[in-house]
């Protein structure tokens, strides 16, 4: 039996969660509110942005309900340890309720934020992108700061590179 489309969907963005959860473990407790510039978010804003709108923005259009997303303040979670379990606890609820979709309601419409209305399945696909896109800023902000990071699928450049043929 083929496998549910919904299904094949949340075991991609479990690794997508899980490869960000490998940078977040990286971020120093006294870097969190080290922004590049002002009125950009910090460390600690990213980590908390990706939390806050995959569950209460992305999860609740995709369920038929308004966003509920207030921000990516510290009162949501001011501690590494608290950024952390803030950011596994979001996810893993917007995966338990994911899980609960139908394939008709994963294919039916949804109106996001923007009063725009998108397939729920393509909806998800942003979600995903969205947390891409603040994983990369993570990097950045830690490469600017001179704190190493574990490879992102395992090899540096470097060592990809090194391993290369030439052919």
């Amino acid at each position: 039996m083929k496998e549910p489309e919904i299904a094949l969907f949340l075991d991609y963005l479990d690794k997508v969660h899980r490869r960000t959860v490998r940078v977040v473990e990286d971020v120093p407790e006294q870097s969190l509110d080290w922004t590049p510039r002002p009125g950009a978010f910090s460390l600690g804003d990213l980590i908390r942005h990706i939390a806050a709108t995959k569950r209460h923005m992305f999860a609740e259009n995709a369920l038929g309900k308004p966003s509920r997303y207030q921000g990516c303040s510290r009162d949501l979670a001011g501690s590494a340890e608290e950024i952390r379990e803030f950011l596994n606890r979001c996810h893993d609820e917007t995966i338990s309720a994911l899980r609960g979709l139908s394939e008709a309601q994963w294919n039916a419409k949804c109106t996001t934020p923007g009063d725009t209305s998108i397939t729920v399945w393509k909806w998800m696909r942003l979600m995903a992108e969205h947390e891409i896109h603040h994983r990369g800023q993570i990097y950045t902000y830690l490469s600017l700061l001179g704190i190493a990071t574990a490879p992102l699928y395992g090899l540096t450049s470097e060592q990809v590179a090194d391993k290369a043929t030439g052919d």
